[in-house]
């Protein structure tokens, strides 16, 4: 199913921010379902995300702390990062993806779960795209709904890091949570 807001009316998002132990998350979603996840939602940080909603919605969106449409988001990040929530079940808004980057962004979402990783080239390999490393590797980067499609878990085939939005600290952080590496001493 392919959602392409840009042929529709303008549409609302509810949105507000969530504190977590990686730092402040923008949760933003619509009537379809969670639309974004945003590290960094403080500040500029902030202004821009909701610069760049309100030009995919066609109206600025709400922040709506308590909407019906952030309770469940809200509810399973915050089971995520206590240790309790290890798949989440949320209706997901993949309007702000296309194509592969849309492609390879379910494959990730549905084969790679908690605890557990892959390579870059493995992923593109598994989307019938073999040396589509690089490819999968900008779909990541492209990722809209971090943590809740795992786009940090998807790592480099030498056991690197490799890249992530809300920068390597950040992914190491949440591999740590969910066991892969260890915790940081401090």
């Amino acid at each position: 199913m392919t959602d392409d807001s840009r042929d529709l009316p303008a549409r609302r998002a509810d949105w507000t921010v969530l504190d977590t132990p990686v730092g402040p998350l923008l949760l933003a979603a619509t009537d379809r379902g969670l639309l974004q996840v945003a590290f960094h939602a403080q500040g500029a940080a902030l202004r821009r995300a909701l610069t760049r909603l309100a030009a995919h919605l066609g109206t600025d969106p709400v922040e709506a702390p308590e909407a019906p449409s952030l309770a469940a988001p809200r509810e399973q990040l915050t089971g995520y990062f206590a240790g309790r929530t290890r798949e989440f079940r949320l209706d997901l808004d993949w309007s702000l993806t296309e194509g592969f980057t849309q492609e390879a962004l379910r494959l990730l979402a549905t084969s790679v779960p908690y605890g557990t990783v892959t390579g870059y080239g493995e992923l593109a390999r598994r989307s019938g795209r073999p040396g589509g490393a690089q490819a999968v590797g900008m779909a990541m980067g492209a990722n809209p709904l971090p943590v809740v499609v795992p786009c940090h878990r998807v790592v480099e085939s030498d056991g690197g890091l490799g890249g992530f939005s809300g920068g390597l600290e950040t992914k190491r952080r949440l591999l740590a949570l969910e066991g892969v590496l260890p915790a940081p001493l401090f």
